[in-house]
């Protein structure tokens, strides 16, 4: 069992932030990534059509038989909330990033108000308020939906100092700026690639945490503790697949892992 790949799943490049805090815990773990690069953004969709786009990534990790299935991606995290999206599937060990997000956030703020920004589908169902107050309801919690950088980052906007990026930050983030927020989650893995865009507009002062770091985190403890941590003593392989153009793809993850060392990237199909 130890020796067998972990799972990873996106709507496109963002969990690659997921894959990059793997790598950099666990190298010797093998890595299998699907990003749904031909169907992204799952956050503008219905909670029917993502759950069923979630089963059928689900299911084509499960053809490699890998130990465990990590949900990259926020949208997704919050249906499975309320939907069982595991219901039916071979693997048992899996979790998304909304508590381990959470839990990480709780710990850091110091004002007790937290802001959270995601996709329009994850801002809607209140996932991230409702894990919030399970921990401590103590905390103030401001919400909001950032369509626009998913989009942003999927075609390569990213430097700090891209004036498009930039402008659309300082739109979205006025409210947070103004509630006085100490710590922001990042409540999709595709708004890391924008850290220095965001940090710019917030301020350092605030402290940003990012999903696809945590739960990366999460899986080395639950890994380490259930035995199942890879002995291997060479690098893992990390075998990546995608959606849609390869060639895209291919151009993302040089700039956001920035290296292709052990790394094998093809084009598959989901259904």
């Amino acid at each position: 069992m130890s020796e067998l790949a972990i799972g990873v799943f996106d709507s496109g490049v963002g969990g690659l932030t997921c894959v990059k805090e793997l790598t950099r815990l666990m190298p010797h773990e093998d890595i299998i990534y699907l990003g749904d690069t031909a169907r992204v953004p799952y956050g503008t969709k219905s909670v029917d059509t993502i759950a069923r786009y979630a089963r059928e990534d689900i299911a084509f990790l499960e053809r490699f038989n890998v130990k465990m299935i990590l949900i990259a991606c926020g949208t997704v995290s919050s249906v499975l909330m309320s939907r069982p999206l595991f219901e039916n599937s071979s693997v048992s060990s899996y979790s998304g990033v909304i508590y381990p997000t959470v839990s990480a956030a709780c710990a850091e703020t110091l004002n007790k108000r937290i802001g959270v920004i995601g996709t329009p589908a994850t801002i809607r169902s209140g996932c991230y308020g409702k894990a919030i107050r399970e921990i401590r309801s103590d905390i103030k919690v401001f919400s909001k939906a950032c369509p626009m950088f998913v989009p942003l980052v999927e075609n390569g906007y990213t430097a700090k100092d891209d004036p498009v990026a930039l402008m659309i930050a300082r739109e979205y983030l006025e409210d947070m700026k103004r509630e006085g927020v100490d710590t922001l989650i990042l409540g999709c893995t595709h708004y890391p690639h924008l850290e220095g865009v965001i940090s710019s507009v917030m301020g350092d002062n605030v402290r940003l945490i990012s999903s696809g770091a945590e739960i990366a985190k999460y899986a080395e403890r639950t890994l380490i503790s259930s035995g199942e941590a890879a002995q291997r003593k060479e690098h893992g392989r990390i075998t990546l697949y995608c959606t849609d153009s390869e060639e895209l793809f291919s151009e993302n993850v040089e700039t956001f892992l920035g290296h292709k060392d052990n790394i094998t990237i093809s084009a598959c199909s989901v259904k």
